[in-house]
């Protein structure tokens, strides 16, 4: 019997390879079918990627686009070459460490702390835009495959923003990934209001949105493929490191808000306070590997190295296997998710 979930796709940067691989995984799984995804930043590009080949050509489509776009990001595309490199190449913490010691990201780094990334005049360029241009945007806003929701965050009103259909173009897919660290703010009429707005990265304000996803039409399953560390056991005591774990708890602030408004709706309907059928009992799942996020820092988020995205998509890949071995049985049925036990 065909299960029905829906997908919520973190933001991390080149850490969004995770994300690759475990997609790529669970498109092996010919009755598991994809109802919506709700994605930030990098989950919303995947997002993007999977719902276009989707449309072109079903499972192989979708599988077969996801490989170029992180191609274009950089990974390496023979699975022969990508192994060996594997194999020869350093730990992906080690290698983590050394990229950020590196002098050009230490540069880099300084550089983005004392200016804007408004400094740079007629030199600025965003090296996303030439990727996300060639997306084929008819089929990501297709009737074929999962609904999809990208989520950006209004840099004036600093509220939430979701596209979703035909208003998820080019501009949506920018304004999602826009660090306002590193990128302008992605400036265009939008749709909805008739006036030009100004977005930042979705991140601040829903990594991801998941309230797209209680509409009644899609099923009550979400499964969250969560790419940013909800813990970390060491104190961080660098610059780059306390940034770093600012960031993640701010991109993970928005999450877990919405997971505790979950867990308080399943409470009111365990204990017969609201009628069952008047709220939407949802059901959390999630996909992570702590163990090699906690591992990773900002380097390997904003320098997508290939034996990097390489080590992300097989970990993502593992970390899918693992979860559909142990609770593939459970979709549709119960959460895998102990929400009252996270919020203890």
């Amino acid at each position: 019997m065909t299960k029905r979930i829906n997908l919520a796709l973190q933001g991390g940067g080149a850490h969004g390879a995770f994300t690759w691989g475990v997609l790529d995984r669970i498109l092996d799984e010919d009755d598991i079918e994809i109802a919506s995804i709700s994605g930030t930043s990098a989950g919303a590009l995947n997002g993007a990627a999977f719902k276009a080949g989707w449309q072109h050509d079903g499972r192989d489509g979708a599988r077969e686009n996801l490989n170029w776009f992180w191609g274009q990001i950089g990974a390496v595309q023979d699975d022969g070459l990508a192994q060996w490199m594997s194999v020869v190449s350093p730990d992906p913490g080690v290698l983590s460490k050394a990229l950020k010691y590196l002098p050009a990201f230490v540069a880099r780094d300084a550089t983005m702390r004392m200016f804007s990334p408004y400094s740079y005049g007629a030199l600025y360029q965003n090296p996303l835009e030439p990727i996300v241009e060639r997306f084929n945007f008819e089929a990501v806003c297709g009737d074929q495959g999962p609904d999809l929701f990208v989520c950006a965050t209004n840099v004036r009103s600093g509220k939430i923003r979701v596209f979703q259909g035909d208003e998820v173009g080019p501009e949506a897919l920018l304004a999602t990934a826009c660090l306002p660290t590193v990128f302008k703010a992605v400036e265009f009429e939008d749709p909805k209001t008739g006036q030009v707005e100004a977005f930042w990265d979705g991140g601040y304000t829903g990594n991801p949105a998941l309230f797209p996803l209680f509409s009644e039409t899609y099923p009550d399953d979400i499964l969250i493929l969560n790419i940013n560390p909800l813990q970390r056991p060491d104190m961080p005591r660098d610059g780059q490191a306390i940034q770093n774990r600012i960031n993640e708890i701010g991109f993970n602030t928005s999450l877990l808000r919405e997971l505790r408004a979950i867990d308080f709706v399943k409470r009111l309907l365990a204990d017969g306070n609201v009628p069952k059928g008047t709220m939407k009992d949802v059901l959390i799942h999630m996909v992570a590997d702590d163990d090699l996020m906690v591992k990773l820092g900002v380097a390997t988020k904003m320098i997508p190295q290939p034996v990097v995205l390489a080590k992300l998509k097989d970990a993502g890949r593992t970390a899918a296997d693992r979860f559909l071995t142990a609770y593939k049985q459970d979709l549709n049925t119960r959460a895998t998710v102990d929400l009252a036990a996270m919020f203890a």
